[in-house]
C-alpha cells in the first residue's frame, strides 16, 4: 500500500471542496480566524477598517454589542465609531477584527460567492505550521460531516 502526502494548503481546499454546506461554512470561518491570527500587529488596523467598511447596519449593530461586553464606553453602531476605538481594545483587538471579518465572510458565503477566492486569498498568507493545524481542523470537519450531520 503506497501513502500520498499532500501539502496542507491543498488538503484544506481538497477538504473545502468535498464537504456539506455547514461544514464548509465552518471551514472558511476557520480559515478566516487562522489569518487574523497571523496579521503582524502593525496591520490588525486597516484590516480592520476594510472589514469594518462591508459591514450593513445588522452587523454593525452586532459588532457594536460585542464592544459594549469590553465596557469602552458607550458603543455606537457605526463605522466610524467602531473603527476609531478599535485602537483602545488593547489585546482584544484581534478577536474584533475576527468578529467583523467573519460577518463580512458570512455575507459572502450566503450569497454564494468568495468561498474559493477567500481560500485562495487567505491560505498563502498562513505560516506552514498554522496551515498544519488548520488542515487537522478540516480532517476532524469532514469526519464530522460524513458521519451524519445535517446539512
Amino acid at each position: 500500500m503506497s501513502l500520498c502526502f499532500i501539502e496542507p494548503q491543498n488538503a484544506i481546499r481538497v477538504i473545502a471542496n468535498s464537504v456539506g454546506r455547514e461544514a464548509r461554512r465552518q471551514l472558511l470561518g476557520e480559515v478566516v480566524r487562522a489569518w487574523v491570527d497571523e496579521i503582524p500587529d502593525a496591520e490588525l488596523d486597516s484590516h480592520y477598517a476594510k472589514a469594518v467598511a462591508d459591514l450593513d447596519e445588522h452587523d454593525l449593530s452586532m459588532l457594536a454589542a460585542w464592544h459594549a461586553s469590553l465596557e469602552v464606553g458607550h458603543p455606537i453602531a457605526n463605522k466610524e465609531f467602531l473603527v476609531n476605538v478599535f485602537a483602545s481594545l488593547g489585546e482584544n483587538r484581534r478577536e474584533a477584527l475576527k468578529i467583523a471579518a467573519g460577518f463580512r465572510g458570512e455575507e459572502a458565503f450566503d450569497a454564494g460567492v468568495a468561498e474559493e477566492q477567500s481560500l485562495e486569498m487567505v491560505l498563502p498568507f498562513l505560516s506552514d505550521a498554522r496551515c498544519r493545524e488548520l488542515a487537522q481542523e478540516c480532517v476532524e470537519l469532514y469526519c464530522w460531516d460524513r458521519l451524519g450531520s445535517e446539512n
